[in-house]
């Protein structure tokens, strides 16, 4: 057996005791918790337990909650209701309102996810799907829309552990970290719903990986499966062309990408179905 067929066999063995729903209980009447996310601090406050339990569910669920102050943190979210709707406010600035509060996690997300890439240091983003394969993580640079969604979900079905299906992190060592949002997957339908790893069967990762594999897929509706290895010249210019930071203003992300790519096999080119595509990324990395 290969080293990944070895990896993923063991960790589909261990699921049952490691791929768990995170358990929380909150106070009578305690409607706000805090979370701390590589020094990024966000506090999130509800007007009830109910929408508690759907903010705590949509803001990195697997982090462990703590105690932050309003006026310490760098990121405020808050959901507020009168007798008509509930308001999403980030930062004390309106967002978005909505009959019912589970309608505005979609735009509490999108908060989340700006203020989080805006804010934290000492990591750069890329617009990419990702998981942990082995012990080397691959990544499907691509904007948002794009499938990434779809195929990380398959991946971890298959035995995959999860970085994210929205933002890779990367550190100045070229090594991905983990974006523990849930995954937003449409399952057929045109509206989105937050799914949690443990809910595919899957962990979040817990420590960084070098990058294995770098694959960018343009998806044809009525293509297959074409791709070719391209040069790792290529598969950083990728990174580049998906990061949400501005290189003018950050510099610093060409060498964190570049050292990302040097040890990585990159590919680009289209895919069809995305079930094809997950069988077809799962035979590149066992014979990589």
């Amino acid at each position: 057996m290969s080293s990944l067929n070895q990896d993923l066999h063991d960790a589909r063995n261990c699921r049952e005791t490691v791929h768990q729903a995170p358990a929380r209980s909150y106070a009578s009447g305690e409607h706000c918790f805090g979370v701390c996310l590589f020094g990024f601090a966000i506090y999130v406050e509800a007007p009830s337990l109910e929408v508690m339990e759907l903010l705590d569910r949509c803001v990195f669920p697997s982090i462990p909650r703590t105690d932050i102050a309003s006026s310490s943190a760098d990121l405020c979210l808050r959901v507020a209701q009168d007798a008509h709707e509930f308001r999403l406010y980030r930062d004390d600035c309106f967002v978005a309102s909505a009959p019912r509060a589970d309608q505005l996690m979609r735009d509490l997300i999108d908060c989340l996810d700006r203020g989080f890439v805006e804010g934290v240091r000492n990591l750069s983003a890329v617009h990419a799907g990702a998981v942990l394969l082995g012990d080397r993580a691959l990544l499907f640079p691509g904007a948002s829309h794009s499938g990434k969604s779809s195929l990380v979900a398959e991946l971890l079905r298959q035995g995959a552990i999860c970085y994210s299906d929205e933002y890779a992190l990367i550190d100045s060592e070229g090594l991905v970290h983990a974006y523990p949002r849930p995954l937003l997957l449409r399952n057929g339908g045109r509206e989105q719903t937050a799914v949690l790893p443990f809910e595919l069967n899957a962990s979040v990762a817990s420590s960084p990986a070098k990058v294995g594999w770098i694959i960018s897929l343009q998806y044809e509706a009525e293509g297959s499966w074409n791709i070719q290895e391209v040069s790792q010249g290529q598969g950083l210019l990728s990174l580049l062309q998906n990061t949400p930071h501005v290189l003018a203003d950050s510099p610093h992300i060409v060498g964190s990408f570049r050292r990302a790519a040097a040890g990585a096999r990159c590919f680009e080119g289209q895919r069809g179905d995305w079930s094809d595509a997950v069988s077809r990324i799962m035979q590149l990395a066992l014979v990589a």
